[in-house]
């Protein structure tokens, strides 16, 4: 990895590899920047007399490309034939020169000159300080003679710096590591280089010097500094080198900084060029151009089309642009390593990219990676050369972390890939757990920009025709299960230190030995689900035995316990007990098993569940010990909101889990009881979900229309025999009786469906077709019914219903019988006798109707009725019914009697009537079969 950290010493005097030492190789691997092209442009006008800036300072941290700035500028005037030099001829056409100066570079690197360590040149030129080194390179011997005092007694040259440049010029002076060189001086002149103070007068004078000659141009690289309102970062300790070398750097710093020319590093978008230039062959043939645009716009469509998945920049036209620039490499991996990582001093920037992404081409290509691009998720972290370089800049020890939590051969993603074919499909754990640590490790101990925000995390995994869902439900199972991986809101990281996560995994694992508290939440859940009843009248949750469900006509929902699941297609325990609850209460026969429903849980979901409430068990005693444990602000929400995952879980589950309806059925009072076995879906309440199933396949009745009634009535048959042998009545309560115990019968909410039932089949005007007639009470002894009503609304009670429902040809014959005998009594003139009634004594009594013998009998009652009325034309339905059940009903009911009712309308309409509103009520009035209608104009 050495070979991307420049050497300018090493090129200087012949050595290092071709790309940093020849000229033609460097510079076809380089990527001109704005800056440098800058630089370049500043330099050849410089060197050429015609401006420029006479000094220039190169400031950025470790691997910013200082040294290889350095070099552009050593090769552009080594005398190689600008033509040869990839990008040179357009900037000496921007800026209208044709040819640059042949010179020779001094090239003072200060790692590599010695201030305590004379050295002797070839021909036989001793040099102590870093002037004599200067002037020698500058001119040779003959230089050298002119400072010759000044290196001898380690005193500044002054002056003799601009002689020497005009003389030797045009100059270019390279300084590299000069902070190296300088915090090496101490105060006192006991050394050959010179004094600590000595050295900065001799940086000042080069520096008025180079500003004074008429071509001579002083280039210096320093650490980024840390002085307040430097636009700069931070520099490391390491390359400044503790408190003497940050003293040297303010020094110089001062000095140079009062004459020099602003320089800035490569911005994220160079970068990409840079990168892909010393990694990647570059693109040439048409069908590479091609190859790159359709993926860039793959992923582009993506982005826009799902934007909601993404972050916001993603749809702006300008990321397409991001994506051809840096591909194959996607732009979010450059954004991870320059926004993130290259926080870390010891990555240094390109430097650090360049040796990272090496590893990360070398390793995939290796592979036979057929990857569009490449993205976090692709960075295989497994590798080992890989993951050095991703763990060796970092403080604290990662691999632990890597290894169980990220990317291990028997890691936490790569097993829930291995157990969810629909994760495993995609590797979709183990790409989640490769972006989050690529994007959260070098600022895991930032308080205040932890992580990646979700949006962020499916960025860097999702390609095109993946469905960015798929990588949302793996991050949501990692925050879920991982030790290390930390969640706050929508953001993800990665820590050294366990999660408290752990510990409720840990908890959660303690009570598989307790399996009486997992019950214990379950059967809770369950009682807490039965407020919410659907159309059931009553629930019972969980009973322990069968004693436990009460013997009442309502219809109710049993809920089997978890110790009685139900296999599909099996003689289950479900079904057993099932049975045993519908056949028997306690030790006494069941009466109303028509009244009860089964809901069991599912064999195979049960441990589903047992899961879900071991986790939420765990994460409640978490939140309820978090003193005891001590936990932190920060991992108190976390174990509130995993707390409410947890109980969100459970309630999904327990849908899941109790999903098998048992339905006791028979068609016939003769046939045996069968099963109805039928699954439920949804998420709605147990019984709500329930009472929707049995609704839905009418074995759940919660109206019951009277012509269904009167069918059952004759089917089974209901009607009941009285003394005289006739099968012409039912009473109401025993029909009530009937409805709830026996099971071929339709299954009613309660009575009061059927009471509704009895008074709208009373009601009905075809009632002696399909429904029935009613009476208060019959005489077994006369063979007579009370109070015998007809084709008309009965008030019945619902919580003691009395009466009784009569046959419609009984019914009638005891009319015609009445009304016969009524016409010859009043005919005669006798006595008619009345209803037999009871005195106070409890002996029976006759009352009689005397009519008078001299008085004819009157007339028979008037044969015809007529009527009309004008009704609300708003309010039509209600004023109709009104009518229907107060006049038409008693007129209809009369034995013989034959009613017609007409609607009349007439609208007078000034406006006239619109288009629309013309064909609309004409084609209803021809489907409402209307006999006569139609619109006039006048």
């Amino acid at each position: 990895q050495a070979e991307f950290a420049a050497d300018l010493w090493q090129v200087y005097i012949g050595e290092g590899g071709p790309e940093y030492r020849d000229a033609v190789e460097f510079f076809r691997r380089t990527f001109l920047t704005d800056s440098l092209i800058r630089m370049l442009s500043g330099a050849i006008r410089r060197l050429s007399g015609q401006g420029g800036d006479p000094v220039v300072q190169l400031q950025t941290n470790f691997g910013g490309g200082k040294t290889h700035s350095m070099l552009a500028l050593y090769h552009l005037f080594s005398g190689t034939p600008t033509s040869d030099l990839a990008g040179i001829e357009s900037i000496l056409k921007e800026i209208d020169i044709d040819t640059i100066p042949s010179l020779r570079p001094v090239v003072l690197v200060g790692n590599k000159i010695s201030p305590g360590n004379p050295t002797t040149k070839p021909d036989g030129t001793v040099i102590r300080t870093l002037w004599g080194e200067l002037a020698w390179q500058l001119g040779g011997q003959e230089a050298y003679k002119r400072l010759r005092a000044d290196d001898e007694k380690a005193t500044s040259p002054g002056d003799v710096l601009r002689e020497l440049f005009n003389e030797y010029g045009p100059c270019l002076v390279l300084i590299d590591e000069w902070v190296a060189y300088a915090r090496q001086l101490h105060d006192q002149s006991d050394l050959p280089g010179g004094s600590f103070e000595t050295h900065f007068t001799f940086a000042q004078a080069l520096t008025e010097a180079a500003k004074a000659a008429h071509n001579a141009l002083l280039v210096v690289s320093l650490p980024a500094s840390d002085v307040s309102g430097s636009p700069h970062v931070v520099a490391d300790d390491i390359e400044v080198g503790g408190e003497r070398g940050r003293a040297a750097l303010d020094r110089l710093r001062n000095v140079v900084g009062r004459v020099e020319s602003s320089w800035r590093p490569a911005s994220a978008e160079e970068s990409f060029e840079i990168v892909r230039r010393r990694l990647f062959e570059p693109l040439v043939e048409r069908s590479q151009f091609v190859a790159r645009d359709n993926t860039a716009k793959s992923f582009f469509d993506l982005y826009r089309t799902q934007h909601q998945e993404f972050p916001l920049e993603c749809r702006d036209a300008d990321y397409e642009k991001r994506l051809k620039a840096a591909y194959p490499i996607h732009p979010e991996v450059f954004d991870r390593l320059y926004m993130d990582w290259s926080t870390l001093i010891k990555f240094q920037r390109t430097r650090g990219v360049l040796r990272l992404m090496a590893a990360v081409i070398h390793s995939l290509w290796e592979k036979g990676d057929q990857n569009p691009m490449i993205l976090p998720a692709n960075i295989p972290i497994d590798d080992s050369r890989v993951q050095f370089e991703l763990t060796r800049y970092l403080s604290d020890n990662w691999v632990p972390v890597i290894e169980k939590d990220v990317d291990g051969p028997n890691s936490l993603p790569l097993r829930i890939d291995g157990e969810v074919p629909n994760l495993g499909k995609f590797s979709a754990c183990r790409r989640v757990a490769r972006t989050v640590y690529l994007g959260s490790a070098p600022t895991a101990k930032d308080a205040a920009n932890k992580g990646l925000e979700d949006r962020r995390v499916k960025l860097g995994c999702v390609m095109p025709g993946e469905s960015p869902a798929v990588f949302g439900d793996a991050l949501r199972r990692l925050s879920t299960a991982a030790t290390y991986l930390y969640q706050d809101g929508v953001r993800y990281w990665y820590s050294t230190q366990p999660t408290v996560t752990k510990l409720a995994e840990d908890r959660a694992e303690q009570l598989k030995g307790d399996p009486d508290a997992v019950v214990s939440e379950i059967r809770k859940r369950v009682d807490e689900a039965k407020r919410q009843r659907g159309d059931f009248c009553g629930v019972h949750p969980m009973p322990l035995t069968s004693a436990d469900v009460e013997d009442t006509p309502e219809a109710r929902l049993v809920i089997l316990g978890i110790e009685y699941p139900h296999i599909r297609e099996t003689k289950s325990s479900a079904l057993a007990a099932a049975k045993s609850i519908l056949e028997n209460r306690g030790n006494s026969p069941r009466l109303y098993r028509n009244a009860l429903v089964f809901l069991a849980p599912d064999k195979t979901k049960m441990q589903d569940l047992d899961e879900a409430a071991r986790r939420y068990l765990a994460w409640d005693s978490i939140v309820s010990e978090a003193e005891e444990l001590d936990l932190t602000p920060f991992q108190l929400r976390q174990a509130k909101t995993q707390l409410e995952t947890a109980d969100k879980a459970v309630n999904v589950r327990l849908p899941e889990t109790f999903q098998w309806l048992i339905v006791p059925v028979q068609e016939t009072p003769q046939s045996e009881i069968d099963w109805q076995i039928s699954r439920l879906s949804g998420q709605d309440a147990l019984a709500v979900r329930a009472a929707k199933k049995l609704k839905n396949d009418a074995l759940l009745l919660v109206q019951f229309a009277p012509t269904l009634l009167r069918l059952e009535l004759d089917r089974i048959p209901l009607w009941r025999r009285s003394e005289d042998g006739q099968t012409n009545h039912v009473s109401i309560k025993q029909l009530a009786e009937d409805f709830a115990r026996y099971i071929y019968l339709p299954r009613l909410r309660n009575a009061s469906v059927l009471v509704e039932s009895i008074r709208e089949g009373l009601g009905l005007l075809t009632w002696t077709q399909d429904s029935f007639a009613y009476a208060e009470d019959y005489d077994e002894e006369l063979g007579r019914y009370r109070g015998l009503r007809v084709g008309q609304r009965v008030s019945i009670s619902e919580d003691n219903p009395v009466g009784f429902l009569v046959k419609p040809e009984a019914a009638i014959k005891q009319h015609k019988i009445e009304r016969a005998a009524m016409e010859k009594a009043v005919e005669a003139g006798e006595v008619v006798p009345s209803e037999k009634v009871i005195d106070a004594e409890g002996q029976p009594v006759t009352t009689t109707i005397e009519i008078p013998p001299r008085i004819a009998p009157e007339e028979s009652g008037p044969k015809r009725f007529h009527g009309s009325v004008t009704l609300d034309p708003t309010r039509v339905g209600r004023d109709a019914g009104r009518i229907a059940d107060e006049v038409i009903s008693h007129l209809v009911g009369l034995v013989g009697s034959k009613v017609a009712v007409t609607l009349e309308i007439e609208a007078d309409i000034t406006p006239g009537t619109p288009e629309n509103i013309v064909r609309v009520v004409t084609e209803n009035c021809r489907t409402l079969k209307f006999s006569d209608a139609g619109f006039e104009k006048e």
